[in-house]
């Protein structure tokens, strides 16, 4: 069984602020460890599942957080960015047999967590045929493009919350809930072995199959909080500004709407 993890550190136990996510700061160091502790106990409960492959995408600011040698020895990771459209899902390929997420938040505008953000702090909302979409929800369609289940989802109940909805059999392991600027999480070994098991009990179960249809067409809008932003992102071909702040993009493919995206934020 080969496995695929996409891994986020806004989504794991404790962490409240964006100092603790980025390298330099105050209280990074215990956050990238505690990430490395989520994903190696996702790791773990695949393995005991049966896994014998696990790709690991560190997928959180620079791509450089997660301690290797504090990961399972059949781990693969892959850190840094190649500038491929699949991006957090870099590598994904129908020859893996279900994904998980971990330490993923809840996205821009959700009122779920204090990290609450949609892939950089740019931008206000991302739109996908005029619904808010998560960076969970551009992976899950990922996988789905390529028809690989979503087995499991960590990080903070928002997102469990959305992930269960777009993805009705998944397994959702919440460590943390967002209240206002705090958070109320579970002991981080708690944390830890709640998603060791979830993972276990994910993948010996029937894996589901991707519930996720795709529509005919993709509109996306990428909301940002300045207009020059959006002025620079609105000259990828095929892309127009909606209103002064607001990219539009429309295709019916959605590998390349994942293109698009990559380059309009970089606007």
């Amino acid at each position: 069984m080969k496995i695929y993890i996409s891994a986020d550190i806004e989504g794991v136990a404790g962490v409240t602020s964006f100092d603790e996510t980025e390298e330099g700061k105050p209280g990074y160091e215990q956050a990238r460890a505690q990430m490395t502790s989520e994903v190696a106990a996702a790791c773990e409960g695949a393995l005991a599942a049966g896994a014998n492959e696990i790709w690991v995408k560190d997928a959180h600011d620079r791509a450089n957080n997660l301690i290797p040698n504090r990961l399972p020895k059949p781990v693969r990771l892959i850190r840094g960015w190649s500038g491929h459209p699949l991006s957090m899902m870099q590598e994904l390929d129908a020859s893996f047999d279900a994904t998980m997420m971990i330490g993923y938040h809840a996205c821009a505008r959700a009122g779920a967590s204090p990290l609450e953000h949609t892939f950089t702090g740019r931008v206000s909302e991302i739109r996908v045929n005029d619904r808010p979409f998560s960076e969970f929800a551009f992976a899950a369609h990922t996988a789905a493009h390529y028809d690989v289940p979503v087995a499991l989802i960590s990080g903070d109940e928002g997102i469990c919350a959305e992930a269960s909805e777009l993805c009705p059999r998944i397994s959702a392991a919440p460590v943390k809930r967002g209240v206002g600027a705090s958070t109320i999480s579970m002991h981080p070994d708690a944390a830890c072995e709640r998603i060791r098991q979830a993972a276990e009990a994910a993948l010996l179960g029937d894996l589901p199959s991707c519930a996720i249809s795709f529509p005919d067409r993709f509109s996306i809008d990428v909301v940002f909080r300045r207009h020059a932003n959006a002025y620079a992102g609105s000259f990828y071909p095929g892309a127009a500004l909606s209103d002064p702040t607001t990219v539009r993009f429309e295709t019916d493919d959605y590998f390349e709407a994942l293109r698009a995206l990559g380059f309009i934020l970089r606007g």
